[in-house]
């Protein structure tokens, strides 16, 4: 983890929330969505509260609206299952617009909607402000296990590599004049994917062996010793903090 890895999410800023340490941030986001879960879904405006909060952190960190908008299309395939929730529960039945619709499924639909969304708003919000690198110090810092860390770290380092040989192997393919156009060609695909199965499991064995020649014994060295001071932590509990009062008063009004 020693050198730097951008990533498409990663919006370069000198924002206070960005140069909050990652594992603030982290643990941060993780509170936000656990208060947002335990809202009870017939607390409407309390999710509407959520994303203003939402709102003023992503202001806050100089992310545009449409930034972040066009990353919570990631969501779509949750979406459309939620749309199916009204016409496929069981329960109490209401007519909408010449439709029997399923209450239970709407407000099914509506729980998916509201706190998916602002669980994937909270997450690219976080992608947005910290980079991968400093990502993983901060899941190292909170004390994750070594091994799940040291896996991400790799899984990430060595993601680009693997996409780059696919490509190479791709152009070596359309150079002899193969083009896939139908299942008669998904033997050649096969194939293919097999030989880059083979290529990055024995990268993998010579990466291992060389990380072993040179001390590894199991953990990787910490470079950069990431802390966080009380205003640190002050400033990033806020959001979660915030959230929670929303939450309390959710199941009490």
């Amino acid at each position: 983890m020693g050198a730097g890895h951008a990533h498409k999410l990663y919006r370069a800023g000198n924002s206070p929330v960005h140069q909050l340490p990652p594992h603030c941030k982290l643990a941060a986001t993780f509170g936000f969505v656990v208060v947002v879960v335990s809202t009870p879904r017939e607390a409407v405006w309390a999710f509407g509260l959520y994303a203003v909060l939402i709102a003023a952190a992503a202001a806050v960190a100089r992310i545009p609206a449409g930034f972040l908008l066009r990353r919570l299309l990631i969501e779509v395939p949750f979406v459309a299952f939620a749309v199916l929730m009204p016409f496929v529960a069981q329960g109490e039945r209401v007519e909408f617009a010449g439709m029997s619709l399923s209450v239970s499924g709407l407000w099914g639909a509506w729980n998916v909607l509201a706190k998916g969304t602002l669980g994937v708003a909270a997450s690219v919000l976080l992608a947005s402000t910290t980079e991968l690198r400093a990502l993983l110090l901060g899941l190292q810092r909170l004390k994750l296990p070594p091994l799940l860390v040291q896996i991400a770290s790799f899984m990430i380092r060595y993601g680009d590599v693997i996409s780059d040989e696919l490509r190479r192997m791709s152009i070596a393919r359309r150079s002899r004049g193969f083009e896939a156009r139908g299942i008669r060609h998904w033997g050649v695909l096969a194939k293919t994917a097999g030989a880059l199965f083979i290529r990055s499991y024995e990268r993998g064995e010579r990466v291992y062996l060389a990380m072993v020649s040179r001390g590894y014994a199991g953990s990787m060295p910490v470079i950069d010793e990431v802390s966080a001071t009380r205003t640190q932590w002050a400033y990033a509990a806020a959001l979660p903090v915030t959230a929670l009062a929303v939450c309390l008063m959710g199941w009490t009004l």
